[in-house]
C-alpha cells in the first residue's frame, strides 16, 4: 500500500515511512493510494468473526507487507484488550461507549495501536535511533498516547497542550506520566499547539537533529484504527437483529473519528449516514450549508476535546468524496450545538432511562443524532460516546446533582504531582526539542 501527500508535492510512501514521518515534507496529510472493499461475504457474516479478526481484515491492507502477519496480530491484541458496548439509550437510539481503555477515552485504541506499530519499526532499528513523537492535545489525545507509549524503547514522547483549557483529570494524565513523556503548557489554544506541531515537522534544524513523528491523527496509525469501532458496532447490532438503516453520530474536533467511519464506509460496510456533530466550533457546519470552507479560531467549551476551528482530517473526508459537497451530503451531515444544549442533553439523557450519565461530548453526539432523525425516522441511530463522564466531572455533577463513582483508573492518579514546562511560541518548543535532543 502506498500513501501519497493531500497536497501533491511529495513522494509516495509505504506505511511504516507514513506512520514515521507523521506528516508528508510538503505539509500534506497522507492518505491511502488505494481503498479496496472487503468481500461482500466478511461483511454478510461479520457477527462469527471475533474483533481481532475482523480488526486484522480490516487494517492488514493498509499495513501491506511493513508488517508481518504474526507481529500485527500480536499488535491488534495488545491494542483491543478491552470491550465496545453498545447500550440502548431509548427506541431506535442506542450509545457506542468506547472509553473502556487505561485512559477512558476512544483515543487509547489508535494510540495503543501507533506505540506497538513504531515500537515494532523501532526494534528493526539497527541504528538504534531515537525517535520523538511529537503530539497537539485538546484533551484525551495527550492522555491516551501518553499512556501507550509509556516505557516504549527507543521513543520519547512531547505533548503540547493549551493551558488552562484542559480538564483537571485530564492534565493530570498528560503531566503526571513521567519515564519517556513530557508535557508542554502552551499558553494559547489548541489550534496554536497544532501549529506548533506541523510547523516543527518542516524545520530543517530539527530534522537534521532528530527523528520527529506525530501521534495525532494527522498520523495514518492513529487515525485509521478507529475504522473498527464502526465495524464493531456494525456486528453487535446485526446480532442483536437490527436490520434498519444505521445512523453513526460522532462528537467531533479533529474529525478523524468521522472520517474514519467514512472509510469503513467505502469499505464495504453498509452504514447509511454520518453525522458529525460539533460544539460552536462550527467550521465544518457552516461549509456545509454554504459551500465555503472557512478555518476560524477556536472557541472554548465544556466539550473542550473539540474546541477545534481548523479540523486537519476534513480534507481527508472531502478527498473520499473528491471534493464534490453534493456527494458528501448524500451520507455526511454535521450540526453544531450551545453549551447551553448540551448541558440540557445530558438531563435528557440521564431521565430518558434513569440510569445512563453521559459527557458533555457524548451529549453533543446525541443532540446531532436527534436532529438527523427528525426527519429521518425510520432508522436506528447510535451516538459515540468518547470519553467517561468523571473526566468532566465538574459539569456533569453540577448539571445532574449527584457525586459520581471515580473509576480506578482515575483514581490511582489523582494524587500525583502534575510536572509540565510552559512555552510560549514556536520557539521555546524548538528550543526544548534540541536541548532534551543534546541531553540524551
Amino acid at each position: 500500500m502506498n500513501y501519497f501527500s493531500l497536497n501533491n508535492n511529495a513522494p509516495k510512501v509505504k506505511f511504516k515511512e507514513a506512520v514515521i514521518r507523521g506528516l508528508a515534507p510538503d505539509r500534506g496529510l497522507y492518505f491511502p493510494e488505494e481503498i479496496t472493499p472487503l468481500s461482500s461475504d466478511f461483511i454478510d457474516n461479520i457477527e462469527s468473526y471475533s474483533n481481532e479478526e475482523i480488526a486484522y481484515k480490516v487494517i492488514q491492507p493498509f499495513v501491506g507487507n511493513e508488517i508481518p502477519e504474526k507481529e500485527l496480530k500480536k499488535i491488534i491484541d495488545e491494542t483491543l484488550c478491552f470491550d465496545f458496548p453498545v447500550i440502548e439509550i431509548e427506541d431506535n437510539v442506542a450509545t457506542l461507549e468506547l472509553f473502556q481503555g487505561p485512559t477512558m477515552a476512544f483515543k487509547d485504541v489508535g494510540a495503543r495501536f501507533m506505540a506497538r506499530c513504531l515500537g515494532y519499526f523501532n526494534s528493526k532499528n539497527k541504528n538504534n535511533e531515537e525517535i520523538t513523537v511529537l503530539v497537539a492535545t485538546s484533551g484525551d489525545t495527550g492522555g491516551a498516547v501518553a499512556s501507550g507509549f509509556l516505557g516504549v524503547k527507543g521513543i520519547k514522547v512531547v505533548i503540547l497542550y493549551p493551558s488552562g483549557k484542559v480538564s483537571d483529570i485530564q492534565e493530570k494524565q498528560l503531566t503526571t506520566n513521567g519515564q519517556n513523556v513530557s508535557a508542554l503548557e502552551v499558553n494559547g489554544v489548541f489550534d496554536d499547539c497544532q501549529e506548533m506541531v506541523k510547523t516543527a515537522f518542516l524545520d530543517q534544524e530539527l530534522k537534521d537533529n532528530m527523528k520527529l513523528t506525530s501521534a495525532n491523527s494527522i498520523n495514518i496509525a492513529r487515525w485509521l484504527p478507529q475504522m473498527f469501532y464502526f465495524f464493531f458496532a456494525y456486528k453487535t447490532l446485526k446480532k442483536q437483529g437490527i436490520d434498519k438503516k444505521l445512523v453513526f453520530s460522532t462528537p467531533s474536533g479533529n474529525f478523524g473519528n468521522v472520517c474514519a467511519g467514512l472509510m469503513a464506509h467505502q469499505l464495504g460496510l453498509p452504514i447509511f449516514h454520518f453525522v458529525a456533530s460539533t460544539n460552536i466550533n462550527d467550521t465544518v457546519p457552516k461549509y456545509m450549508e454554504a459551500g465555503v470552507y472557512e478555518p476560524k479560531p477556536s472557541k472554548e467549551t465544556i466539550s473542550n476535546a473539540m474546541d477545534v476551528g481548523n479540523p486537519s482530517n476534513f480534507i481527508r473526508i472531502q478527498k473520499i468524496v473528491n471534493n464534490d459537497l453534493y456527494k458528501l451530503k448524500k451520507t455526511f451531515s454535521s450540526y453544531s450545538f450551545t453549551d447551553k444544549e448540551t448541558r440540557k442533553a445530558i438531563s435528557t439523557i440521564r431521565n430518558l432511562n434513569g440510569k445512563y450519565i453521559a459527557d458533555p461530548h457524548g451529549a453533543v453526539g446525541y443532540l446531532g443524532l436527534k436532529k438527523f432523525m427528525e426527519t429521518n425516522d425510520q432508522v436506528f441511530g447510535v451516538f459515540l460516546e468518547t470519553a467517561h463522564p468523571i473526566k468532566f466531572r465538574d459539569t456533569v455533577e453540577q448539571q445532574l446533582g449527584l457525586t459520581l463513582d471515580i473509576p480506578s483508573q482515575i483514581e490511582a492518579i489523582l494524587d500525583k504531582e502534575k510536572e509540565s514546562f510552559v512555552i510560549e511560541d514556536y520557539l521555546e518548543l524548538k528550543s526544548y526539542l534540541l536541548n532534551r535532543q543534546l541531553k540524551a
